[in-house]
């Protein structure tokens, strides 16, 4: 209501789902009767009970149009004389006989008789078909054929309809909520002043908040938002819109009388007319008129740490001022122009909503023509609707108009969302009965971020390496910093949004190559103030017909990028090695102050901090014994060429950064002898040959690189380049399950070939799709991963690794985990949802018209509101449902925890997603339901099989069942230090 989207799909697209089988009547039935609970099978009449009645509206839908065009529709087509297409034949077929029966029985001499023969019923209903008897003619009515009774049933059922609901009560139209002169202007002329309002505000708002994209600096910034617009618009010259005529006199006027913004705001409410009752909505409706930008002000005010021009306290009531400012003017030149209002704006509200036409509420054809399509559906006759009372009828028609488009939605939903979760946890409960055993040694392990992506990563990895045991964890591997690359200008935070860092780490170069990095930035600067020299000489006379002249030139590569965007991307990095910082660098992790800060040598961790970090992603992960002798720490990020949305295909447990460093960070945190001392007097033993190495992969390409490995002891090399080999191999075929997705991939092609089309993506400078990012998350595990490996669960679902049997009494280490999990995932999965369902409202559409703004989001076009949640092009694929977290632990467990972290039971007691858990010491799985654990009981004990994750969804581009992979088992070793794990 606040934003005027759509909170759920129409109800012909959940058709569709119910015809493809995404949905099926049984999960239709059983969220309804969830629904109406006791009230399911009340009778409504004769006509069935009330679940029937909805269930056969939301299996075929009542369409209604608007008054002309039904009487086109009637008058036009069959809809009188042949049955709906959704109508099953044999209902057809008994309608039509039971009313020629009653016809033949009961109506046939009645023309014959006079009217004080007949009973009152027969009389009224002789009085309503008199004109259907004459057209088909009385006399031969045995010689009717079955099209003849078909449309005379038809016509039968549409005159008791019309007479059944007239002088019924219809619904109210619902009133009008809005506050704003310009909705009540905007209905009543047509002449919208938001756009004059918005012209402005966008072109300033975007120099404002600009963070290093725009020529010229806007004056008087550092003073703040009204300043700098008094600055700006106080000119001599003075705006050049005529609408804006008085709006220097006025800033001269605030000038002069050192108004504040809050008293700016004050003036204009009172100008307005606006109530002191009404002031709270008005405000927060004035600051949603140009949505992204109010919020982005919000923002850059609140979380100055996340920008590298942040804005003063204060901003968004100066926004607001402003914003108020030029209302008031557009408005009076608006309603000047368009009715010739010229009295105050306080009355303006009045004068326009006179002029508003009425909202007529439904007539009695449309009414009747829903109640005519179900009596069609149920298979009602018209005796026995034409038998209804008034009251009778009341009660029919109200039944059928109190079930709203919104609450069949509502329905819909959650039997979509039922669908997903009976096969989910169906699929989990049997795979869980096969625990696959630990080995004792593994050839290597791996951490990855508990993102949906790395999903089949770990699947694959699993099927290629079978003694390779995988883990995963928020990508920022509990290593919330303010990190600076070699290369980089300013601090990016690298954690979870809600948190904020109070450390601060950098990349060096190393010492050695000192030298070298100098000389390298300065050939960068040199570049870069070149480039800028163009960009600004291009603007001018002279410069901008040279550029004309040579712009032909710049095709070329334009094109490469296109036609070639592999061979184009090598040709890049190949010429601009000279100018990157030297491979070969060190990360300033390690502090020497006590204080934590941004200068040097306040940078990084203490020991002991270091130690806690390392402390926590193990026992976290559950990895406290067994540790194999090479461990890699997987970060991600995804990069692609021309995507202004790149962030949000990054790791979402580091803001929408790329976590290598974070991984990075605490390989070499966990590789510090110092810290392994620390845990070890804490009850963690690392081997003295395990060694952690940091990498990071690249979700778009499918690539991972490693770092420090220089630093890798020969004893491990050998292992090292045995595990990059699996790691590839595992690349290429998640690349390869990733293709199935892609039109522009052929279904038959090969691993490396896969692999190829994915980093062609990654460069190709038209690639509207670069990869999928989170498209088709649905689900989160929190649990130890011999209760999934090996189940393919088609890239939906979000893995965080638990070991309930390493937690706590008072779960400390499940509460840590969720309170990173269930705002990141369900973040995650809401942002798709709502993206999905109102791509427009709650999205941002299509990104081919996108343009950065400011450098902190995009514009459709030249000039747009700051467009906010995803485009289509990452969620076209997307099934929106809520997310399904499955969390092995208790119910006792769960409800402790959400008793003490009122944000996860903000999330999941008021069903923004959706809660399970799972035995840790068995496979009984309880669901929350209306705020109550209840024991979920299995509908299906089989789980189909397959020899790899390829043989099952290799040909397929649609979603994918559950199915159980049956890679080949690892082979047990001899336990290690006494610590053998068994399942």
């Amino acid at each position: 209501k606040v934003f005027g989207c759509q909170p759920y799909l129409s109800e012909a697209r959940f058709r569709e789902l119910l015809q493809h089988q995404r949905i099926l009547p049984c999960d239709l039935e059983a969220a309804l009767r969830d629904d109406l609970g006791a009230r399911a099978d009340d009778a409504i009449l004769s006509f069935g009970t009330r679940l029937e009645l909805r269930l056969t509206i939301l299996e075929h839908g009542l369409r209604i149009a608007p008054a002309h065009e039904l009487r086109w529709f009637v008058a036009e087509t069959d809809a009188l004389r042949r049955f709906s297409a959704d109508v099953p034949s044999a209902v057809r077929q008994r309608t039509i006989e039971q009313t020629r029966h009653w016809v033949m029985r009961d109506l046939k001499g009645g023309g014959n008789s006079t009217h004080h023969e007949r009973n009152t019923f027969e009389r009224r209903v002789h009085d309503a078909l008199e004109g259907l008897f004459d057209h088909f003619g009385r006399k031969s009515i045995e010689h009717w054929n079955e099209a003849i009774w078909e449309e005379f049933t038809l016509q039968a059922l549409w005159r008791a309809c019309r007479e059944g609901v007239h002088g019924t009560r219809a619904p109210a139209a619902p009133a009008s909520t809005w506050v704003r002169h310009r909705d009540w202007l905007l209905e009543a002329c047509g002449a919208d002043s938001d756009l004059l309002v918005h012209d402005v505000l966008i072109r300033f708002c975007s120099a404002f908040l600009d963070q290093g994209l725009s020529h010229w600096q806007l004056p008087a910034r550092e003073q703040g938002l009204f300043a700098a617009f008094s600055a700006l618009y106080r000119q001599a010259a003075g705006p050049p819109n005529a609408w804006l005529a008085g709006l220097k006199s006025e800033l001269d006027r605030i000038e002069s009388q050192q108004l504040t913004a809050l008293e700016v705001i004050a003036e204009s409410l009172t100008q307005l007319g606006v109530q002191s009752d009404e002031r709270a909505s008005f405000i927060t409706s004035t600051l949603l008129a140009l949505r992204g930008w109010a919020g982005m002000i919000h923002q850059m005010e609140i979380r100055t740490d996340r920008a590298a021009y942040p804005v003063l306290p204060g901003s968004l009531i100066e926004f607001l001022a402003v914003h108020l400012l030029l209302e008031r003017l557009a408005l009076a030149h608006v309603a000047r122009t368009s009715f010739n209002y010229r009295a105050s704006l306080s009355e303006l509200r009045t004068a326009a909503q006179a002029k508003v036409p009425k909202h007529e509420p439904l007539n009695v054809d449309q009414r009747a023509f829903v109640l005519y399509q179900l009596a069609q559906l149920r298979g009602w006759l018209p005796v026995d609707l034409f038998r209804l009372s008034k009251a009778e009828w009341a009660e029919l028609v109200g039944e059928v108009e109190d079930f709203s488009s919104m609450l069949r939605r509502q329905i819909f939903q959650e039997a979509y969302e039922r669908r997903y979760r009976t096969q989910t946890l169906d699929a989990l409960a049997i795979h869980a009965q096969k625990r696959q055993p630990r080995v004792d040694r593994p050839s290597f392990q791996l951490m990855t971020c508990i993102d949906d992506r790395e999903e089949s990563f770990r699947r694959h990895l699993e099927e290629v390496a079978p003694r390779v045991e995988t883990f995963s964890v928020a990508g920022f591997y509990a290593v919330a910093m303010y990190y600076r690359g070699a290369a980089d200008a300013n601090y990016l935070p690298l954690c979870p949004v809600v948190i904020r860092p109070q450390h601060w780490v950098q990349e060096d170069v190393a010492f050695s190559l000192d030298e070298a990095n100098k000389r390298r930035a300065k050939a960068r600067r040199a570049l870069g103030k070149a480039s800028h020299q163009i960009h600004v000489g291009s603007r001018s006379f002279i410069g901008g017909a040279i550029v004309t002249v040579l712009g032909a030139l710049a095709t070329i590569p334009l094109v490469a990028r296109v036609l070639f965007p592999r061979l184009t991307a090598r040709i890049r990095r190949s010429a601009t090695e000279f100018v990157q910082p030297p491979t070969v660098t060190q990360l300033q992790l390690e502090r020497s102050e006590p204080e934590a800060g941004p200068d040097n040598g306040h940078i990084g961790y203490t020991v002991d901090e270091m130690a806690n970090i390392g402390e926590r992603i193990l026992r976290d992960l559950g990895l406290t014994h067994c540790f194999a002798r090479l461990v890699l720490i997987i970060g991600h990020g995804s990069q692609s060429l021309n995507n202004p949305h790149n962030s949000a295909y990054n790791c979402g447990a580091c803001s929408g950064a790329a976590g290598g460093p974070n991984a990075r960070a605490a390989a070499q945190m966990l590789n510090d002898p110092r810290i392994r001392q620390i845990l070890a007097e804490r009850g963690l033993t690392i081997p003295g040959d395990t060694v952690f190495v940091g990498g990071y992969h690249n979700t778009c390409d499918d690539s991972v690189v490693y770092y420090d490995l220089e630093r890798l002891p020969k004893t491990h090399q050998d292992e090292f380049s045995t595990a990059r080999a699996q790691v590839l191999e595992a690349c290429e075929r998640n690349a390869h399950e990733r293709c199935r997705r892609f039109v522009s991939a052929p279904l038959n092609m090969s691993f490396p070939a896969a692999l190829r089309h994915v980093e062609a993506r990654s460069e190709d400078l038209s690639q509207t799709r670069p990869e999928c990012g989170h498209a088709t998350n649905a689900l989160c595990i929190v649990g130890r991963r011999e209760r999934t490996r090996g189940l393919f669960m088609d890239r939906r679902a979000f893995l965080n690794s638990y070991d309930p049997e390493g937690d706590t009494p008072d779960h400390a280490i499940l509460t840590r985990i969720l309170q990173a999990a269930v705002p990141v995932c369900a973040g995650i999965s809401l942002e798709y949802y709502f993206s999905y369902v109102d791509p427009i409202g709650w999205g941002c559409s299509t990104k081919l018209p996108h343009n950065v703004a400011a450098m902190l989001g995009v514009m459709d076009g030249a000039a747009s509101d700051l467009r906010t949640g995803l485009p289509w092009q990452m969620v076209e694929i997307h099934e929106p449902i809520r997310l399904l977290f499955i969390i092995e632990t208790t119910p006792e467990a769960m409800n402790q925890i959400m008793d003490r972290n009122p944000g996860i039971a903000q999330l999941c007691r008021h069903d923004w997603v959706q809660l399970a858990t799972l035995d840790p010491n068995g496979t009984t799985i309880h669901l929350l339901r209306d705020g109550k654990f209840e024991v979920y009981q299995p509908q299906s004990h089989e789980l189909p099989h397959a020899k790899s994750s390829t043989e099952w969804y290799r040909g397929w581009r649609d979603h994918l069942g559950f199915a159980a992979i049956d890679a080949p088992p690892a082979t047990p070793t001899h336990s290690y230090n006494g610590h053998a794990h068994h399942a």
